[in-house]
């Protein structure tokens, strides 16, 4: 059974993507079977498996408000704003991440291409930072 089998019109939903949303539609039939409207006006459709049909994860990143917790997940500041040359070093190391309109920060290959570029063309450096290395 999907975590969104039983979703109904109206469902509050949190997005790690983009934060807050509701459920405004419900596709039975189709591979997206959702589409969630979120609080900053973005709407995006998603599996039952709670899989958006934006950027490129493979993880559930949608889940019913009340079941989120977001203590794992870093919100953390920035600590200091990149130049545009180190974001492209770091971009081809691979080691550069994206603050999402959520505020989680997340591995720029995982996010949309067009947000990252749309943000890059804005000049918008305080949303890039470099990868954190896991603390052993």
């Amino acid at each position: 059974m999907a975590y969104f089998s039983n979703a109904k019109k109206g469902d509050k939903v949190y997005g790690l993507i983009f934060g807050k949303g509701k459920i405004v539609d419900i596709f039975p039939d189709s591979f997206y079977s959702i589409m969630v409207e979120f609080k900053n006006g973005y709407e995006v459709p998603y599996t039952d498996e709670g899989i958006p049909g934006w950027g490129d994860f493979k993880k559930q990143t949608l889940f019913y408000r009340n079941d989120v917790d977001l203590s794992n997940e870093d919100f953390s500041p920035i600590d200091k704003v990149l130049t545009p040359k180190k974001i492209i070093k770091l971009r081809e190391k691979k080691k550069l991440q994206v603050r999402l309109p959520s505020g989680l920060w997340t591995s720029v290959k995982k996010a949309d291409i067009e947000y990252v570029e749309k943000m890059l063309k804005k000049e918008k450096y305080h949303l890039f930072r470099k990868k954190k290395e896991k603390k052993k």
